[in-house]
């Protein structure tokens, strides 16, 4: 890794690119080698200098040495490397301007360029390349050609960090670098001894300084090793399938769901848990109710009264600070009273007001007098009829919620009767989630006019209004250009608020297709699974990185989902892998979607109403709206005919599953597990579902 620590702080080592070139800095032609040397740099955590963009000047000698004297003698950058000028052209002035510079040559670097080009190509013995030290500074020279000076670039990437060490005179970080450097390369040498002798198919392998696999040669590169991934890697020579192992889909939830650590417990208000999860048992606070109250609207009676008529001696009303509920009542007596209101000392029962007549009332209406009460037995009602008695609903004490227990209103409800709104509650906090959408062809869903080979991004759309249903924060940022520097600067930003970041796009084998470079060599990222079987989302990928926040210093371990770029792939995978992980994180125990299966023919059938094509390699998760429906009369379901229950659950698909097609999720509510084979699976066939949205 381009970095040396000096007394305990790490510095990434500087780096400069200058393409030579008349025409490109005349805007007559694109700067293509200059790009690419530098996505090559940020993925060996080089710190490129000029905003992460290489400087441009024409083939003229004054102005490469203007350039690189400002370079080197006053911003004091690590390492120059030029790209262009080194041929036989008359205008290929660049090693001369280099060599009027340079303090010290540097021999060995040219000749490990030259011996690796010459292995591609005898064009290469055409090169002049000039590497040397000015000052404390590396000077290297690169051909104009982005296959060549890659190539180039590629052959001393492993050591440039050493020649660096040495230039600047630090001996400490030198011989750490030289041994480290020796260490790999005597392990490699090992490892290619033992796969010579027993896989001779097999490409020899060395070790970077840093420990990351890079092999001999582009070709081998690509066709041998994760590197083969590598953005630095020309286009041409990138590998033609994954270095990725696919991965079950159980294997693959299994893996999230072991990263997915629950978050620390937050306190917050009634008001503002919907949604989360207890992270204690709540008990009432006090006895629910708190005193003996009546159910119904009308009057309170002893236990020794039957029917007749009575004087009523007081009016209770529920809520009033002086009720006439502390008058004690008699043997003889009644008191009017309603619904939630409390007995008067004395009262063991309250009779509806609908088993009773108006006898007499005062002259102005406003009092009852005497009131008959109906009914043929005495006493006239048994002790406690129509009494709420106290702490009869919840004593004091009951658990009433256990830790774990999902917040919806109901619950919430229930905490605010017992008295647990009286102060904050203790729940899991929540991940906060982040949405990265990238691709140079994406366009905002606002855009007016639409850039043709663009296209508007629903992403952003589904997943943030995915992760609101759920009640996750969640905010979306700008999006992402298909570019090293920037995808990597974008998922630093992400991190930095975010537990949980969700980028969607530049997963796959496209020559644009950087995330998992990026991530792996750019970030230091650990990417626990690359590619998945199943049918939408193969290159579904899951990454782990550790995040020291700048502020607190304090450092965190961060989830990172690259999904595919087409929506309905999005939408699946989602559903598939994300929603568990956040769910778990919150400290929800149902991480999974609620699941119809098969085995549980005798009570739940999820059948299919229509033919679906089976994929002869993967196993699909098909969009399909399930409802409860008549069993279908099919030769499949005759033994199952004499179950009482004739209504099954039944799948209708939503139609083509192109990835790319938005409109099949619109109305599916579930997700069936379609097994990889040849040929239909027949209507009336039955397969296991995922519930993503409730019955309708």
């Amino acid at each position: 890794m381009a970095a040396k620590t000096v007394e305990g702080v790490t510095r990434r080592l500087s780096c400069a690119v200058i393409t030579v070139s008349d025409r490109v800095a005349a805007s007559q032609a694109e700067d293509r080698s200059g790009p690419a040397l530098i996505r090559m740099l940020v993925v060996e955590n080089w710190e490129v200098v000029n905003d992460g963009n290489p400087h441009v000047v024409p083939d003229e000698v004054d102005a490469i040495q203007a350039l690189v004297k400002r370079l080197v003698d006053e911003e004091k950058v690590d390492l120059v490397l030029t790209t262009g000028g080194t041929g036989f052209s008359p205008r290929d002035v660049t090693p001369e301007a280099i060599t009027g510079l340079v303090d010290r040559l540097a021999p060995g670097l040219s000749i490990a360029m030259v011996t690796t080009s010459l292995e591609k190509t005898p064009m290469a013995a055409l090169s002049r390349p000039v590497c040397g030290i000015r000052g404390k500074s590396v000077i290297v020279t690169l051909p104009g050609s982005t296959k060549g000076s890659t190539e180039n670039l590629d052959a001393l990437l492993m050591v440039l960090p050493h020649a660096v060490d040495l230039a600047r005179g630090d001996t400490r970080a030198a011989d750490d670098t030289h041994k480290k450097i020796n260490d790999a390369a005597a392990a490699e040498d090992t490892k290619h001894r033992h796969h010579h002798h027993h896989h001779h198919h097999q490409h020899p392998h060395r070790q970077s300084h840093h420990g990351c696999a890079r092999t001999t040669s582009s070709h081998q590169h690509a066709s041998h090793s994760k590197d083969g991934d590598d953005v630095a890697v020309p286009v041409a020579h990138r590998a033609r399938t994954s270095p990725y192992p696919m991965v079950s889909f159980d294997d693959a939830l299994a893996t999230v769901l072991m990263h997915a650590k629950q978050l620390s417990s937050v306190k917050r208000t009634l008001v503002d848990s919907l949604g989360y999860v207890l992270a204690n048992d709540v008990c009432a606070a006090e006895d629910v109710p708190s005193f003996r109250a009546s159910i119904v609207d009308g009057y309170a009676v002893t236990g020794t009264d039957g029917p007749g008529v009575y004087p009523v001696i007081s009016n209770t009303t529920a809520g009033s600070t002086h009720s006439p509920a502390s008058t004690p009542l008699a043997a003889g007596q009644i008191a009017r009273i309603t619904t939630g209101a409390p007995l008067p000392p004395g009262a063991t029962g309250v009779i509806m007001v609908e088993d009773t007549t108006l006898i007499q009332a005062s002259p102005d209406g406003l009092t009852e007098n005497f009131v008959q009460l109906h009914g043929t037995n005495t006493p006239l009602l048994a002790p406690g009829t129509n009494v709420r008695e106290i702490g009869s609903d919840v004593a004091k004490g009951t658990k009433v919620l256990p830790r774990g227990a999902r917040l919806s209103p109901a619950e919430l409800a229930l905490l605010a009767s017992v008295g647990a709104a009286t102060n904050e509650i203790d729940v899991v906090a929540k991940p906060k989630v982040v949405v990265l959408s990238t691709g140079n062809e994406i366009a905002d869903p606002a855009e007016k006019n639409l850039q043709p080979g663009h296209t508007r991004d629903s992403n952003k759309y589904f997943l943030l209004n995915a992760l609101r249903e759920e009640r996750f924060p969640a905010t979306i940022m700008n999006t992402a250009k298909d570019s090293a520097p920037e995808l990597a600067g974008s998922i630093r930003a992400a991190l930095d608020s975010a537990d949980v970041l969700i980028t969607t796009g530049g997963v796959s084998m496209g020559e644009m297709d950087l995330l998992k470079p990026v991530l792996e060599k750019a970030l230091g990222a650990t990417i626990h699974f690359g590619r998945v079987n199943i049918k939408p989302g193969k290159p579904t990928t899951f990454a782990t990185l550790t995040h020291t926040d700048a502020e607190t210093n304090t450092t965190t371990t961060k989830l990172v989902f690259a999904l595919p770029g087409n929506p309905a792939s999005v939408a699946v995978t989602f559903t598939l892998f994300v929603l568990p992980a956040l769910r778990k994180m919150a400290g929800d125990p149902t991480v999974l979607a609620p699941t119809l299966k098969v085995e549980f023919l005798s009570s739940v059938l999820v059948q299919l109403a229509d033919r679906i094509p089976l994929d002869p390699e993967r196993p699909e998760f098909h969009r399909a709206h399930v409802t409860l429906a008549p069993i279908l009369a099919t030769t499949t379901t005759t033994s199952l005919s004499s179950s009482n229950n004739t209504n099954r659950f039944v799948a209708t698909s939503t139609g083509s599953q192109r990835s790319s097609r938005v409109l099949s999720l619109c109305a599916s509510n579930a997700l069936l597990k379609v097994p990889a084979g040849q040929g239909l699976l027949e209507r009336g066939a039955y397969v296991d579902a995922f519930l993503v949205r409730g019955l309708l």
